[in-house]
């Protein structure tokens, strides 16, 4: 007995090192990817300038370009990159399911379609509008889950497909009657962008961050019950309305993301599975936030300098890495958390 107690702390101590050694990579490879965001590009800074103008040292030229746009753009990349990450990977762990991911149930469409309906026909902007964005995408969130019962991933995947398409459906009759001031300001909501990043953008998201991201720690206990089955789950203590708040805390995750950056593309959806296969197997909330972050800010800047004189929004970018994956997923049966 001894022996067999010893092995499954070694074991236990293995899983654990490897999960640190993970999130201090990728903490690394954050790092990395904020500072090549930060400092490379059309205008390049170097290090020791970027740390005085942090300092509050005015250098002419680049104390404008970084304050105002390199840095805002990388800091609300992360957060905005975590926000989607970490909800996705919720989803996908209560969930069992791969393809029950806010971009594929319809919560991120549930939010753009909100926004939309917000500028073209109340007339909106502002904090306004991703008030609005946050509304569509609990109230998307909350009619999926209805409708979808206790069947599990599978419906919820098969209803939200069907709630995305109906509000794409609304989304398009909405912008035959938008003027092409509003069509412009709502096509923002269509496609992620970082391109209005500012200070005070940052400031209302990390706010929301600071509020969701305990209660996340709190509730996310029951997860690892969660991924064994709701019947098995229940009998070990695992409460459904736990799972449900973890459900909505999710769901407001990404409704803050839409919020600040639109629609991100295939972020949520990547970003735990990405975060999964790095770490053995194992679900991580803490990765798959990291892995969010580091999809949104790299792609971000190679959407601004992979085409030379081409500024490609985020979303464009990190929908062209999840569309080949989805179908991946799809062609090989791997959906399932019981088939991968």
């Amino acid at each position: 007995m001894p022996a067999g107690v010893d092995m499954v702390r070694a074991a236990r101590s293995r899983v654990s090192r490897r999960h640190r050694l993970l999130v201090g990579a990728l903490v690394v490879a954050l790092l990395g990817v904020f500072l090549v965001r930060v400092l490379l590009g059309d205008f390049t800074v170097t290090i020791p300038d970027f740390v005085r103008i942090l300092a509050g040292e005015q250098i002419p030229g680049a104390t404008f370009v970084v304050m105002e746009s390199k840095l805002p753009r990388a800091v609300l990349g992360v957060l905005v990159g975590a926000a989607f990450g970490l909800g996705g990977s919720v989803f996908q762990t209560t969930l069992r399911n791969a393809l029950a991911s806010p971009d594929i149930i319809g919560v991120g469409m549930g939010a753009s379609a909100a926004a939309v309906f917000a500028i073209v026909v109340l007339g909106l902007q502002g904090v306004a509008v991703s008030g609005f964005a946050i509304a569509g995408a609990v109230a998307v969130a909350v009619l999926v889950r209805t409708l979808a019962g206790a069947a599990g991933g599978y419906r919820v995947v098969v209803v939200g497909v069907g709630a995305s398409a109906f509000l794409v459906a609304v989304v398009q009759y909405l912008f035959t009657r938008a003027s092409i001031y509003d069509a412009q300001a709502a096509l923002v909501w269509l496609t992620g962008s970082l391109n209005s990043a500012s200070w005070p953008a940052i400031a209302r998201t990390a706010g929301c961050l600071l509020v969701l991201l305990p209660v996340v720690a709190l509730l996310a206990g029951s997860l690892r019950l969660t991924e064994l089955g709701d019947d098995t789950a229940a009998g070990l203590g695992s409460s459904p309305r736990r799972t449900d708040a973890l459900l909505l805390v999710a769901v407001l995750l990404v409704s803050v993301g839409v919020a600040a950056a639109g629609p991100v593309a295939f972020a949520a959806f990547l970003a735990g599975p990405i975060a999964r296969a790095l770490n053995g197997g194992r679900t991580s909330l803490v990765a798959s936030a990291l892995v969010g972050s580091i999809l949104v800010v790299g792609a971000d800047h190679l959407g601004a300098y992979l085409v030379p004189d081409v500024n490609l929004p985020v979303g464009v970018v990190t929908g062209a890495l999840g569309a080949p994956f989805l179908l991946w997923l799809v062609a090989t049966g791997r959906t399932s958390r019981r088939s991968s």
